[in-house]
């Protein structure tokens, strides 16, 4: 019997023995019959959820077990508690689903600056809004944005806006050697082009898919989402006229539902897309077409111009040349700046 020190060797004092603790069970609780709910925004430690089956909005919070930063956008949750969507209640996230996709960016400033950040789960189409005119269009932030999107394995689509005020072509020569869908669009009662695509076709482009739509401020990502969602009521703002930047208007991610079918997701807008989380091997999975010659590669070949012994030097096919071209552009873009 191990002697307890208690203080004092007065017999009068009694001690109240302590409590044994009780060995924790490895049983762990089964939510795969739990309801599921989609997460359409985060807001100061509250989590704005959908449900599947009912399309119920409820406002949750997540169990303590779940880390911090573990809930994000576009998450499919297994839900428990008031699931009623009723004034005052709270529902509970009790599990994460696993991911289909995640689309993420490192930050480049500040004292996060390396810090990689998810900013949606499960989206299958990444839709790279860029203005064609106040402000100009930035192939940097192109490139990297294309990149992250063949990391995260989601379709890449180029939605050019305010296409009353400029041409498109430039940005459409840029990347025609890309399998790239570039649609050009203003909005209703814009001075339009023949070649501008109106907002029922947008519908179809984002039909059946969970689109995120990313770009710098002000070039229209939120406009845009207001009249594709008439209830969205995203914050509009105007582009500075000295600087030629937008100004910040959606401070978080939003996920709305579609009238005509599909989900999209504003985000708030970016002056930097780092990309220190991507490798070589993760932009050549947007390049399916030159993953057969990279076999012929030495082992841990930067396939970059001049590497020793790169087969992607020895292509003689013009079209495969324009595609290694094309990877080689995107891969420097990983490591320039995302505003050059």
């Amino acid at each position: 019997m191990s002697y307890r020190d208690i203080g004092t060797d007065d017999p009068r004092v009694r001690v109240r023995p302590g409590k044994r603790s009780r060995p924790r069970t490895k049983i762990r609780p089964d939510y795969s019959t739990a309801r599921r709910g989609r997460v359409t925004s985060v807001d100061r430690g509250r989590y704005h959820v959908t449900m599947e089956d009912d399309a119920t909005e409820v406002i949750a919070v997540k169990a303590r077990e779940l880390p911090r930063g573990s809930v994000v956008v576009g998450d499919m949750c297994a839900m428990v508690g008031d699931l009623s969507g009723r004034k005052d209640t709270l529902a509970r996230i009790a599990a994460v689903d696993p991911r289909s996709s995640v689309l993420r960016r490192t930050a480049e400033d500040g004292d996060a600056s390396g810090t990689e950040r998810i900013i949606v789960a499960n989206a299958d189409q990444l839709c790279i809004v860029v203005a064609l005119a106040q402000p100009e269009p930035r192939f940097g932030l192109i490139d990297r944005c294309l990149v992250a999107a063949y990391d995260a394995g989601m379709a890449p689509v180029l939605l050019l806006t305010k296409a009353d005020l400029a041409d498109s072509s430039i940005v459409e020569q840029q990347y025609s050697d890309l399998d790239l869908r570039i649609v050009p669009s203003a909005l209703p009662g814009d001075a339009t082009s023949a070649h501008t695509t109106d907002l029922s076709q947008i519908h179809d482009l984002l039909r059946g898919h969970v689109s995120v739509f990313v770009g710098h401020s002000g070039v229209g990502k939120s406009t845009l989402i207001n009249a594709l969602v008439p209830h969205a009521q995203r914050e509009t703002g105007s582009v500075n006229e000295v600087t030629g930047n937008g100004r910040h208007t959606s401070t978080s991610a939003m996920a709305f539902e579609l009238n005509s079918g599909g989900i999209v997701i504003d985000t708030p807008g970016v002056r930097s897309f780092g990309l220190a989380h991507v490798s070589t091997a993760d932009l050549l999975r947007g390049f399916p077409d030159l993953q057969e010659l990279a076999q012929d590669c030495p082992r841990g070949c930067p396939h970059t111009q001049g590497a020793l012994d790169c087969a992607f030097d020895t292509v003689t096919d013009p079209r495969v040349q324009i595609r290694v071209a094309s990877f080689r552009r995107l891969l420097n873009s990983i490591d320039k700046p995302s505003w050059a």
